[in-house]
């Protein structure tokens, strides 16, 4: 006779398994229209045309008022301008933007890990095994991008100490903003 928790498990299961299609984490194609700053981006959706705000998953890159925020937004322009992107919704965040995966489609380049790679954002996460925690320790040892400043903040320590861009938090001056032409 099966036990109480084999029960319990078999049930889990049955239902995790009858779940909808729905219920699965959205996968859709986008081109970038426009990048705010080095984790933020518009797009527009191929199958609505629906403009789309998405912050990359598992990376933190400098506010675009401070030391290195040009470099990266100008870094992440560089890597989604004219390409079409594969983008795989994991949730919202505070300020209803999408938090997504995002890959090239042409050659499945992981956006937020190239850009932890040239050193233009930190590793978002707990711990190092999370994210891109070996990327970011291989681009401070090699102090590329924004780790080629032992003194860098990350930007949740730039925003207490300084303010949000924009509200006396000014060191660079905003940069300006990269879309299609």
């Amino acid at each position: 006779m099966p036990s109480l928790i084999t029960k319990v498990l078999t049930a889990l299961l049955a239902a995790w398994v009858a779940l909808p299609a729905h219920a699965a984490q959205p996968v859709w194609m986008a081109r970038a229209e426009r990048v705010v700053d080095g984790d933020t981006l518009w797009v527009q959706r191929e199958d609505s045309g629906k403009r789309v705000k998405l912050r990359l998953q598992g990376i933190d890159a400098p506010e675009s008022c401070q030391h290195g925020g040009a470099q990266a937004q100008r870094a992440l322009w560089q890597l989604v301008r004219g390409q079409r992107l594969q983008v795989r919704q994991r949730a919202r965040d505070r300020y209803r933007r999408i938090v997504a995966q995002v890959q090239r489609a042409g050659d499945g380049l992981d956006v937020g890990r190239r850009m932890v790679e040239e050193g233009w954002a930190w590793n978002y996460g707990r711990g190092r095994r999370s994210g891109y925690a070996r990327e970011q320790t291989a681009a401070r040892r090699a102090r590329r991008g924004i780790f080629a400043d032992p003194g860098a903040l990350q930007p949740s320590e730039f925003r207490r100490r300084h303010g949000a861009c924009g509200v006396g938090g000014s060191i660079d001056k905003h940069p300006p903003r990269y879309t299609i032409n």
